[in-house]
């Protein structure tokens, strides 16, 4: 079965925690230094928040599947895609982000509107590829190739995702 999974960049996690706590009714199932997140039934979404000096606001959305043969099937979704449209697919296989390691292919909306479909492997102890420390600017979860204008930063440099 299918999540959907929406990433909110915040400025104050602590204030956000509170607020997503309150208007889901319900702690975080992960919570980290500078990210927390949800993973709710009702309704069904992925919902995560990060501090990771992206600009605040939507950093991403994306479909969680639970299955290989689910993944492959939104693999021919956005292969067809990006065949009807100038809408680029990147893959990602064995990303180390968002402190799990998962298959991804990425794909931006007419709207710049950077889109993740996923399959989560494992758990891992660090936000990215190689370090625990503060990601910079740019760093995860959207490929910098993938960032929209609205939400791409200024100096934005090529990240672990």
């Amino acid at each position: 079965m299918k999540r959907m999974h929406i990433h909110i960049a915040v400025d104050d996690l602590d204030a956000n925690i509170q607020f997503y706590s309150a208007l889901f009714n319900a702690a975080p199932t992960v919570l980290k230094p500078d990210y927390a997140k949800w993973m709710l039934d009702d309704p069904r979404i992925n919902f995560a928040i990060s501090m990771r000096n992206a600009p605040a606001g939507l950093n991403h959305l994306g479909i969680q599947v639970e299955s290989e043969s689910e993944l492959a099937e939104m693999h021919s979704r956005l292969q067809a895609i990006e065949q009807q449209t100038a809408a680029q697919l990147k893959p990602e296989l064995g990303a180390a982000c968002c402190y799990a390691k998962s298959d991804k292919y990425w794909v931006t909306d007419p709207q710049g509107v950077p889109w993740e479909t996923y399959h989560t492997l494992e758990a891992i102890p660090v936000f990215g590829a190689s370090s625990a420390e503060p990601a910079t600017q740019g760093e995860c979860c959207v490929p910098i190739t993938m960032i929209g204008k609205a939400t791409k930063p200024a100096d934005a440099k090529p990240g672990c995702c």
